[in-house]
C-alpha cells in the first residue's frame, strides 16, 4: 500500500553550499540583435525528429514538468513561488522566492519554448514580465546583487517569512546570484527582443564583491565568500570588512568560503571569471579534497593524490575511491552539488581530464550506491523535500567530504570508515534504511548514462507512484513508498534543463557561452587535470 505525505513549507535556498497562468501581453520593444559573441536563435531550436532513445518518454516529463512551473509562476510578476503542493492548488503556493528560482525559471521558459511546450509569444510575454519586474526589484547598492528572498506577487524584498513570520536578515547569496545571472545569460540570447535589457541586468551584477583575495585557510589562492549581509545578522556568524570589489560599502560576510571544487556554488566562479573580475585561480586554486594526513581526518576518507601546479599555483589533486573507482568529491556526496553546473557549462568538453571523466564517475557512485550497495533498486541523491516532512540533504555519504554528510535514506545513516593510521571508523559497514530517491538527481545523470536513468525514472513513475500532475514529485522514499507530494521551482527548473539539453543537443549551452566566456573561462577549465580514474571497474 502506498503512502504519500505531502512535505512541509520549508525554506529552500543554496545559501550553504542553500506561473498561475501566461504571462501578460507586454508591448516588446523592437527587436536588437544580441550581444557580441552571440548568434541568435540555434538552428535547432524545437525538438527534433530523432533525439535520441526514450526522446518521446522525456519529452513528456517536461511537458509535466512545465505544468508545475507554469502553476508557481505569479501573472502579474512573472516570478515563481519557491515551491508548491503536488495537487498545484494555488492556495498551496509557498509565498517567497529566491534569485536562483528565478533564474531558474528564465531557463525553463526557453526551454519549454524550444521544446514546442509554449510558442514564442507567450514564452515572450512571460520573459518580459519577469525581466520587466527585475528592473524594478530592490537590491543591493554596492554590487548590484539580488536579496535572497522576495514576494513573488509583487517583487519586493521579504523581511519575514510568510510561513513562520521569523525576521529576516537580508542576504546576499554568491551561489544564488550566480544562478539567476546565468538566468539572464540565456535570455539575453534566447530572446531578441530582450537582449539589450537582460544583459543590462547580467552586467550590473559585479561578482567580485563576493571574491575574497585572501582565502580561506589551507587555500593556495582567493575563493569566494558564501555571501554578505549588509548588517549584522543577528547571532549568525560574520566577518565585518568593506566590500570587496572596491564599491566603499560595508559589507558583513559569511564565515565561510566556497572553498571546494566540486560545489554548485562554482557557477559564480565561472561567471566572474568569464567577465574578468575573478582570477582563474579561483577556480584551479580550491579544494578538490581537504589534504592528506591527520591533521585533517575529520573528513569522510583520507585522500590520495599528488601535487600539481598551475600558473604558478601549487593544488593537491586528491581524491577519494569507491568501488575501484577514485573521483573528486562534492561536499555531500549530492549530485546537484557535482553536476548542476555541467546544465549549462560545457564542463565535460571543455575538461576532458577533469570533468570529462569526474561527471561519470559521480554518476555510477550513486547508481551503484543505490542498486548495490544500499540495495534501494532506485538511484539519485540530492537535497529535496523530505518525504515524511520538511526538507533534508540527501547525497551518498561515503561520497563526500563532510565527515557527517548527507544521507542517502531516511534514518539519515552514517558511513564512518577507518581512516588508517589516524582513526578508527564508527560504523564503516553500515545497514541502509528507507532510500530517498530525488528525481531531478536522475536527470542531471543525462548526458552520462541515458539508458541507466530511463529506466530508473520509468521505475519511479511506475512502480513507486512518485508522478503527479506537474512531473515527478520532489522526492519519495522507496522502501515505505512514501512520496513528498510537493514540487520544489529549483528542482523542476533542473529537470527542465536536463530535458532541454538532451532533446534540442545543449541548447542551454549554446545560449550560455559568448565569445568571451570562451576565451577567458575555457582555458581555466581545460588546464585542470583531476585523479579521477575508472580503474578495473568501468560499467
Amino acid at each position: 500500500m502506498k503512502h504519500t505525505l505531502a512535505a512541509s513549507t520549508a525554506v529552500v535556498g543554496l545559501v550553504l553550499g542553500g506561473l498561475a497562468a501566461s504571462a501578460p501581453a507586454v508591448a516588446a520593444p523592437p527587436e536588437k540583435p544580441g550581444p557580441p559573441g552571440h548568434a541568435g536563435l540555434p538552428s535547432h531550436a524545437g525538438p527534433p525528429a530523432h533525439a535520441g532513445p526514450g526522446a518521446r518518454d522525456l519529452a513528456r516529463y517536461a511537458e509535466d514538468t512545465w505544468t508545475s512551473l507554469a502553476a508557481m509562476a505569479h501573472e502579474n510578476t512573472g516570478l515563481p513561488d519557491d515551491n508548491i503542493g503536488g495537487t498545484l492548488d494555488e492556495s498551496t503556493a509557498s509565498g517567497y522566492t529566491s534569485p536562483t528560482n528565478i533564474g531558474g525559471y528564465l531557463w525553463s521558459t526557453v526551454t519549454a519554448r524550444d521544446l514546442g511546450i509554449i510558442d514564442a509569444g507567450e514564452a515572450r510575454e512571460r520573459l518580459t514580465a519577469t525581466v520587466s519586474t527585475l528592473e524594478t526589484m530592490e537590491r543591493n547598492e554596492g554590487s548590484g546583487m539580488y536579496y535572497n528572498w522576495y514576494a513573488p506577487d509583487t517583487g519586493a524584498k521579504l523581511e519575514t517569512f510568510p510561513t513562520s513570520g521569523e525576521v529576516i536578515h537580508p542576504f546576499l547569496s554568491t551561489v544564488d546570484n550566480g544562478w539567476l545571472a546565468a538566468g539572464l545569460r540565456i535570455v539575453r540570447e534566447a530572446e531578441p527582443t530582450l537582449s539589450d535589457r537582460a544583459d543590462a541586468l547580467y552586467e550590473s551584477m559585479d561578482f567580485s564583491a563576493f571574491f575574497d583575495t585572501a582565502g580561506a585557510a589551507g587555500l593556495p589562492a582567493g575563493t569566494n565568500r558564501g555571501g554578505f549581509w549588509e548588517a549584522p545578522p543577528g547571532d549568525g556568524c560574520a566577518v565585518e570588512a568593506p566590500m570587496y570589489n572596491g564599491s566603499g560599502e560595508q559589507a558583513f560576510y559569511t564565515c565561510h568560503h566556497y572553498d571546494t571544487t566540486v560545489s554548485e556554488s562554482r557557477i559564480a566562479t565561472y561567471l566572474g571569471i568569464s567577465d574578468g573580475s575573478i582570477p582563474a585561480s579561483g577556480l584551479y586554486g580550491t579544494h578538490r579534497t581537504m589534504p592528506a594526513g591527520c591533521d585533517w581526518a575529520w573528513q569522510e576518507q583520507l585522500p590520495t593524490g599528488e601535487n600539481r601546479e598551475y600558473d604558478g599555483v601549487d593544488v593537491y589533486e586528491g581524491v577519494y575511491s569507491y568501488d575501484g573507482m577514485s573521483f573528486v568529491p562534492s561536499w555531500g556526496g549530492s549530485m546537484f552539488e557535482a553536476l548542476m553546473p555541467d546544465l549549462l557549462i560545457p564542463e565535460a568538453e571543455w575538461g576532458p581530464r577533469s570533468w570529462g571523466v569526474n561527471h561519470p564517475i559521480t554518476v555510477e557512485v550513486q547508481k551503484r550506491h543505490g542498486l548495490n550497495e544500499a540495495g534501494y533498486g532506485y538511484w539519485g541523491f540530492s537535497p529535496a523535500s523530505n518525504p515524511f516532512g520538511g526538507y533534508s540533504e540527501y547525497g551518498v555519504d561515503i561520497a563526500g567530504i563532510r565527515s557527517d554528510g548527507y544521507t542517502s535514506d531516511a534514518e539519515k545513516t552514517d558511513v564512518d570508515i577507518d581512516r588508517p593510521g589516524c582513526t578508527e571508523g564508527t560504523n564503516p559497514d553500515p545497514t541502509f534504511g528507507d532510500g530517498v530517491v530525488t528525481p531531478h538527481a536522475a536527470f542531471l545523470a543525462l548526458p552520462y548514462d541515458r539508458q541507466g536513468v530511463l529506466k530508473n525514472l520509468r521505475g519511479i513513475e511506475k512502480k513507486l507512484g512518485a508522478y503527479g500532475p506537474g512531473g515527478f514529485y520532489d522526492a519519495v522514499a522507496v522502501t515505505s513508498d512514501t512520496v513528498a507530494e510537493r514540487y520544489l521551482s529549483l528542482d523542476q527548473s533542473m529537470i527542465m534543463a536536463a530535458i532541454g539539453n538532451a532533446l534540442t543537443d545543449d541548447s542551454l549551452k549554446d545560449y550560455m557561452v559568448d565569445d568571451r566566456m570562451e576565451q577567458n573561462l575555457r582555458p581555466a577549465i581545460e588546464q585542470q587535470v583531476f585523479g579521477s580514474s575508472w580503474g578495473a571497474s568501468r560499467p
